[in-house]
């Protein structure tokens, strides 16, 4: 008897489920997965804690609770200038991930095209096939990372229908520029595509990098389906609170397939979210140049080991080319760091069609305490026993 659709063929075992199993079983410094090891505002926290203790213990409404999707709506317009009616151009999710999936599946048949950056998040590339759809997979390259503007109006046909766009970008850490996301938003009109803009890292940003959603661009907004959450933004990515705006034609979209996995979650979360998007600005920006001085620290001592370091424009994540170290392949070698050095990172060949291009490089997490960055450094100057 077969025990799995179609569907799942070849997904396997996500690496973050792998990875993080090697980190628990090994006791590892783990660098691997983007959650921090610090929680967001106390004052937010405070409110869920208000919030279970004031009734909100059953379901949400579908959509999210007005007070969350008001928050949504006004946090678009203060920070971009995006205009939304939040009674029908926002839809709370659980999380982004959820986001991603009902987008997907609300916005692709089967047989459809959907562009996407490489490397990519793994879990497009599962939503894509569960749609039935097809991945055309367009490359950013190391060491820049850059957008390949002919490479993807070459990878457009008749048949491509979307765009799954990732900026701020994981796992490169790149941020596009606003000619790159206008090569995009050009594309798309000329194509008539719809673009599912996964924009998580929306705040964290460095140096004098800008974010720019494509959604503020001339005839985007009525093609776009925006995508964010609270959990990388205020450092709650457990509370799994993400949400997606976008036209109303859109939103049903995306409503409609979501009604049918979660329909709502996170009842005491929403309105402390509600309340972080209204009150929190000034906690975020202290994040985004706490987590700068994290990148800082941990590429430079990347660097001072040997590795390739890829500086990040923005995220979570630093890139690291192991050649230098001798090292080929990153895979092997993220499986071989946690029972040799004790440090947990995935290789970024896995969110890759094209391997080669990913081979060698592997990312890191800085969203850590320094004293956790320092003892993954001094663990891994060790990297002489693991070849």
């Amino acid at each position: 008897m077969k025990r799995s659709s179609e569907r799942l063929d070849g997904l396997g075992t996500t690496i973050f489920a792998e990875m993080g199993a090697a980190a628990a079983r090994t006791g590892s410094v783990n660098l691997g997965q983007g959650f921090p090891d610090t929680d967001g505002p106390r004052a937010v926290v405070e409110r869920v804690e208000l919030a279970l203790r004031t009734g909100h213990n059953q379901y949400a409404p579908g959509r999210g609770v007005p007070e969350l999707r008001s928050a949504i709506a006004a946090h678009q317009r203060r920070h971009h200038g995006v205009e939304l009616d939040p009674e029908t151009q926002v839809v709370a999710t659980t999380g982004a991930t959820e986001a991603i999936a009902a987008a997907v599946l609300g916005l692709v048949d089967p047989g459809d095209e959907v562009l996407v950056l490489e490397p990519y998040y793994d879990s497009y590339a599962a939503m894509i096939q569960m749609a039935g759809g097809i991945r055309r997979p367009v490359t950013l390259r190391a060491p820049h990372f850059r957008l390949p503007v002919e490479e993807l109006r070459a990878a457009v046909t008749p048949r491509t229908t979307a765009i799954l766009l990732n900026t701020p970008h994981n796992p490169t850490g790149s941020v596009l520029t606003a000619d790159e996301v206008g090569e995009i938003a050009r594309l798309a009109r000329e194509h008539d595509l719809v673009v599912i803009s996964d924009e998580v890292y929306e705040h964290l940003t460095f140096d004098d990098h800008v974010h720019v959603p494509i959604a503020t661009l001339p005839g985007m907004a009525e093609r776009t389906v925006t995508i964010s959450s609270a959990g990388k933004t205020f450092s709650f990515t457990g509370w799994k609170v993400g949400w997606a705006t976008g036209p109303a034609d859109l939103v049903d979209a995306v409503m409609g397939a979501k009604q049918f996995m979660t329909y709502t979650s996170g009842s005491a979360f929403q309105p402390a979210v509600a309340w972080a998007l209204d009150h929190c600005d000034d906690e975020v920006a202290a994040l985004r140049t706490d987590l700068q001085a994290r990148r800082d620290q941990l590429c430079a001592g990347l660097d001072r080991l040997g590795f390739d370091v890829m500086v990040p424009e923005g995220t979570y994540f630093a890139t690291t080319d192991v050649r230098p170290l001798g090292f080929t392949d990153g895979l092997e070698f993220c499986r071989a760091l946690p029972d040799r050095v004790g440090v947990v990172a995935i290789p970024h060949q896995v969110f890759h069609d094209d391997v080669e291009a990913g081979r060698p490089l592997v990312r890191w997490a800085f969203c850590k305490r320094e004293s956790v960055i320092d003892e993954a450094l001094e663990r891994l100057s060790g990297l002489a026993g693991v070849r």
